[in-house]
């Protein structure tokens, strides 16, 4: 094959510098948490459901 990033799902330049990639992380992120308030605006039910699993996993995780 010509590239070795085949099979793996994403293709990343070779030039890309640190700052850039920090860059579309930081937007990945925030797009990912915007996604994620507009799914809990639309399915309160399941958004306090999801809340609730995950303070109980916080009640029961052991350090």
């Amino acid at each position: 094959m010509p590239d070795d990033t085949a099979g793996k799902g994403h293709r990343v330049p070779p030039q890309e510098t640190e700052a850039e990639r920090r860059r579309r992380r930081a937007r990945f992120l925030r797009e990912l948490a915007e996604a994620r308030e507009l799914r809990d605006r639309v399915q309160p039910r399941r958004a306090k459901a999801a809340r609730l699993r995950h303070a109980m996993r916080m009640r029961t995780f052991r350090w």
